[in-house]
């Protein structure tokens, strides 16, 4: 078979996905281990029964329901490719709104950005590439997910940014790091507990509950967050946080006075997604 050949058989067998298209190239690329370019370029190119073979269970994986993110064991965001597994939240584009938000505000020098609940890592790492001045802790309390970040932070060359387990605010109190942080940034858990089952089998089936559901009302790591955060923020640093939907009227009514700016901006579908909260005067 040829590259085009297996991917338009891919595309078929992916057909009852909404992207079978997108996913057939993605499982291509993996399979054969090849670029967008050759991709494009070599589409007689054949293949050989050794790739063809991995492409297929592949795209069994795949039709049974397992998130593509997994079964090609990556995940694209900020332009950057980040390695996923099973036990890790796979990184949304929606999360990108707050690296942008930090790129913006952030001097690029002489700053410390943490990041907690950091996941695959992607929010870090790719801070870490836009502002290569500025010191990173990245922080989760599951060891798979600190041992997925790590390992895109050293293939991504990401040596501003340090790794520490714990929960919320533990690591930073370890650290004596209060009153010397610039941006706290997070993406917590905000599914509440009687919207979990209504989630996409993708969703509910592959991905880690805990990184996804933090209780009842889903507030629960926001309301954590907002009240811890004073404590270790600079006057004049940032709380950046990530929101589910229908969430933003009661996550404002969180703040209190002690901070002087607190906004929300909506993703690209319109959705209150990002609280930037401003610290002091």
């Amino acid at each position: 078979m040829t590259i085009q050949e297996i991917y338009t058989k891919g595309k078929f067998l992916l057909k009852d996905f909404p992207d079978a298209s997108v996913e057939s190239k993605v499982l291509v690329l993996k399979s054969l281990d090849v670029s967008d370019e050759v991709f494009y370029t070599y589409p007689d190119r054949r293949i050989s029964k050794t790739e063809e073979r991995r492409f297929f269970r592949l795209v069994s994986e795949r039709q049974k329901g397992i998130p593509l993110a997994y079964v090609a064991g990556e995940k694209e965001f900020w332009s950057l490719l980040f390695k996923v597994s099973p036990g890790v939240l796979i990184p949304r584009p929606e999360t990108e709104l707050l690296v942008a938000m930090v790129v913006e505000l952030s001097s690029g020098t002489q700053e410390l950005l943490i990041d907690i609940g950091t996941g695959a890592g992607n929010i870090a790492v790719s801070l870490a590439k836009e502002l290569p001045e500025v010191r990173i802790l990245a922080t989760d309390i599951s060891p798979i997910a600190l041992k997925t970040a790590r390992s895109n932070a050293s293939l991504h060359k990401a040596a501003n940014v340090d790794f520490k387990k714990g929960d919320l605010f533990c690591p930073l109190k370890e650290l004596d790091l209060k009153g010397q942080c610039d941006f706290i940034l997070s993406n917590p858990p905000y599914v509440p507990e009687n919207q979990w089952e209504n989630l996409q089998e993708e969703i509910r089936l592959y991905e880690p509950r805990q990184a996804l559901v933090p209780g009842k009302t889903g507030l629960e790591i926001i309301e954590k967050l907002v009240s811890g955060a004073p404590d270790f923020l600079k006057p004049g640093g940032f709380l950046c946080m990530e929101i589910g939907y229908g969430q933003k009227e009661d996550v404002l009514t969180l703040f209190g006075e002690w901070w002087t700016v607190v906004d929300c901006f909506e993703d690209l579908s319109g959705i209150p997604r990002l609280i930037l909260a401003k610290f002091g005067k």
